[in-house]
């Protein structure tokens, strides 16, 4: 897809958002299953399903998805399919790239053993390794626009409302 055909496609959902703003609020939603053996959860992805279980640092067997796995994953993929479509947006060719995200967790939190140990990741890096000819500027606007549009990234920088309920069924 080149620029041309990016903005074509997207001009008349832009258009329609903005003449009729509550058509652009929309509620993406997961949903989990946890009736099977074993302490995992059974998440429906849409394409396919997902067993997520304990990380091995946690005592799980590793053949499971570890939802920490699953949260940096989710964050190269919106990262990537923005970087891409910014590329193409602004018309920076590139020839090859990598999307690279780390986080560091501290399972002594997570566990219980430590009450001062933070449970969550503790830091997220992330990574873009590209192979162009364009010059800095044109990669530092790159940068710069795929942080600001990229869901996961803003969302786990900003730290939406969050609320948890449960109830009986």
């Amino acid at each position: 897809m080149d620029a041309a055909t990016l903005r074509a496609t997207q001009a008349p959902i832009k258009e329609r958002y903005k003449s009729e703003p509550k058509a652009a609020l929309i509620t993406l939603k997961a949903k989990g299953s946890i009736e099977n053996e074993g302490i995992a959860c059974k998440v429906e992805t849409g394409r396919a399903l997902a067993v997520a279980g304990l990380h091995p640092a946690t005592g799980g067997s590793g053949l499971e998805l570890c939802s920490g796995d699953m949260l940096l994953e989710a964050l190269v993929a919106c990262a990537g399919v923005t970087l891409k479509s910014v590329a193409t947006a602004i018309e920076v060719p590139l020839k090859s790239g990598n999307v690279v995200a780390e986080g560091d967790l501290d399972f002594r939190g997570t566990l219980g053993v430590d009450k001062e140990a933070a449970v969550g990741f503790e830091a997220i890096r992330l990574r873009f390794d590209v192979s162009t000819d364009a010059p800095q500027d044109k990669l530092d606007l790159l940068l710069k626009l795929t942080e600001r549009y990229c869901v996961v990234y803003q969302t786990i920088k900003n730290g939406p409302k969050v609320e948890v309920s449960l109830q009986r069924v």
